[in-house]
């Protein structure tokens, strides 16, 4: 499929630098399966929910991923900037370099007191690292020097600050390990919680830690050609008999993002039931995909040619999808992970 389909045209002045306060008074399009479009706010949610249905969340926390230091070796030392994306073991992660071409494997990468050695080196600046910490400890050095990893749209413009180390976060944070946030998540309120509470609707929890399989751009111009990264993805045995169990009494499931959605399609076999699933994920969903374990989605609005463009278009229709972002352009609707939101209901 070529990729040119999945592009379009924004203005820089629709990349939002900053969450809407408080955060369910971020803007609402709700899209219908026959292209049908209201603009409401996203604390008008409980208002499209029945007792019975279920939201799914991500309750991934964002770690201070991105880490600035210096590259060292025999012939001298470089500024180097990395990305933590991936996890490995209690003192190794899976990194982006920038720039890549100053990364060469045993290369020693210091940032502050924490040091790390290049283990391993990919293309196009991946590459792993070994601390000299390890777990609690190398949690707390990380803590102590990284910074929250804003999308480079918004760190292009601005640095990231105090402010971010909330905004960033979802209500829902717990299990650390991510390199961004799942934002649709973003736009929940204690009091948003306690509407769809008091509506009957049931909130379930997943885990995916977000790597650069959910924001590595599409660098080929075929779909097919299109490489996912494995991100890390559990969904317990007791939620997924909770949502089945939903699902037999004709309640809905709502996926809040992308992560959440990917993670039950992850989880679901081919009669519609979902199972625990506890394993990396490297699902690209595009256009002719089947959904089996999703009914609804809450997600932000997103880049033009990439992968959650690609598959809101195989949720709602890509003509559908491409009206939708052609009327939210038009209405000054708020893109990326800071902007506004929209409810898709096929």
């Amino acid at each position: 499929m070529d990729v040119s389909l999945f592009d379009f045209e924004l203005p820089e002045d629709r990349i939002a630098l900053r969450p809407a306060s408080p955060r369910d008074s971020a803007r609402l399009m709700v899209v219908y399966a026959d292209g049908r479009i209201e603009h409401r706010r996203v604390r008008d949610l409980p208002d499209y929910m029945a007792s019975g249905d279920a939201m799914v969340v991500n309750d991934t926390r964002v770690i201070p991923a991105r880490l600035r230091g210096l590259r060292l070796r025999a012939t001298g030392s470089a500024k180097i900037e990395i990305l933590l994306h991936r996890r490995i073991t209690s003192n190794q992660f899976a990194i982006l370099a920038r720039p890549a071409r100053k990364l060469a494997l045993n290369d020693v990468l210091v940032f502050g007191d924490l040091t790390a050695t290049v283990t391993a080196r990919g293309q196009n600046g991946e590459a792993e690292i070994e601390f000299g910490a390890s777990g609690a400890m190398l949690d707390l050095a990380i803590a102590a020097v990284g910074e929250m990893p804003l999308p480079p749209y918004i760190a292009g413009k601005r640095k990231a600050d105090a402010r971010d180390n909330d905004d960033y976060q979802t209500v829902f944070a717990r299990e650390s390990g991510s390199a961004a946030a799942p934002t649709a998540g973003l736009h929940f309120t204690t009091e948003l919680l306690a509407a769809l509470a008091s509506k009957g609707v049931a909130r379930e929890t997943v885990t995916l830690h977000v790597g650069l399989g959910t924001f590595l751009p599409v660098a080929t111009g075929n779909t097919d050609e299109h490489r996912m990264h494995a991100e890390r993805a559990n969904l317990d045995a007791a939620t997924a008999a909770r949502l089945n169990g939903a699902r037999e009494k004709q309640g809905r499931i709502l996926a809040v993002g992308t992560t959440s959605l990917r993670t039950l399609e992850s989880a679901v076999d081919e009669n519609g039931m979902l199972k625990q699933f506890t394993d990396d994920t490297d699902i690209f969903i595009k256009p002719g995909y089947r959904f089996l374990a999703t009914d609804m989605l809450l997600t932000n609005f997103h880049l033009p040619r990439s992968t959650l463009f690609m598959l809101v278009c195989a949720f709602s229709g890509t003509d559908i999808m491409k009206k939708a972002y052609a009327e939210a352009i038009r209405m000054k609707y708020r893109f990326y992970s800071y902007g506004d939101a929209c409810l898709l209901l096929p």
